[in-house]
């Protein structure tokens, strides 16, 4: 992987870090699957956000089926087919940005290859978090001013006196 891309935002103290990175791999007949993982004890989000899966110039005119393995919403493993490519028809297919939470495990089910798989490694590094890992701190503090704002009286808006005003009609 390389390249590097930093941004942070100005917006508040809770603006999560970005850092971008190229990510890629390749599956062929002798190397049939790729898993990207990180460390467990990061504690950063890591994302592959898939950008294009591509067949090589060596491949043969034969389905090349991609699947994908990885957690969904309820951590359990999910695995679906990603891309079915063939030379003479869909030799390319572009995946719109296609985020996934690492671990995450690509997998040549059919065909030969080579398949390419190339986008983005995102680490989202939460800034509420230091080095010692203090972020119970921060959320006390901002219960605090919560409960600060709960207990000043809000008064309740009255509606306007207004007078009547009669019309009198003289002949």
């Amino acid at each position: 992987m390389s390249g590097f891309i930093s941004s942070t935002s100005e917006e508040g103290p809770s603006s999560p870090a970005v850092e971008s990175y190229l990510f890629g791999c390749e599956l062929s007949s002798k190397i049939k699957q790729y898993t990207f993982q990180v460390n467990e004890e990061d504690d950063a989000a890591h994302y592959v956000c898939l950008q294009t899966i591509s067949l090589g110039a060596e491949a043969k005119d034969e389905h090349n089926v991609v699947e994908v393995t990885a957690s969904n919403y309820q951590n359990k493993e999910v695995t679906v087919p990603l891309a079915n490519l063939k030379l003479s028809c869909q030799p390319m297919v572009n995946m719109g940005s296609f985020e996934i939470e690492a671990p995450v495990t690509f997998r040549l089910t059919s065909g030969s290859g080579p398949v390419f798989i190339s986008g983005r490694h995102y680490i989202v590094i939460d800034d509420d978090v230091d080095q010692s890992g203090s972020e119970e701190e921060d959320d006390d503090d901002e219960e605090e001013e919560e409960d600060e704002d709960d207990d000043e009286d809000i008064t309740p808006i009255k509606p306007a006196k207004k007078s009547l005003k009669t019309l009198s009609h003289t002949l």
